[in-house]
């Protein structure tokens, strides 16, 4: 009784076609092939170094602005 037969297996499937229906089932199957294309594809983009850097919008990228724009905090509890 450790295994299922082939008649289990068949009889759990046409109670989840029963319970779900074919067409959310297809959606379902479609949805979550669609996703493992994604996957793949993200990651073999992410394998490849781009070839040209460009700083994000609202980066900083000289250490002279970054120190005329730095805050302190904690200044206010300082003194």
């Amino acid at each position: 009784m450790g295994s299922f037969s082939i008649w289990h297996w068949l009889i759990v499937l046409l109670i989840v076609v029963m319970v779900f229906g074919t067409k959310k089932l297809k959606n379902m199957g479609s949805d979550l092939g669609g996703a493992v294309k994604g996957f793949k594809d993200g990651m073999k983009e992410g394998g490849t170094k781009p070839e040209a850097e460009s700083p994000v919008a609202g980066q900083v990228t000289s250490s002279a602005q970054a120190e005329k724009t730095t805050i302190d905090v904690e200044a206010k509890t300082k003194s």
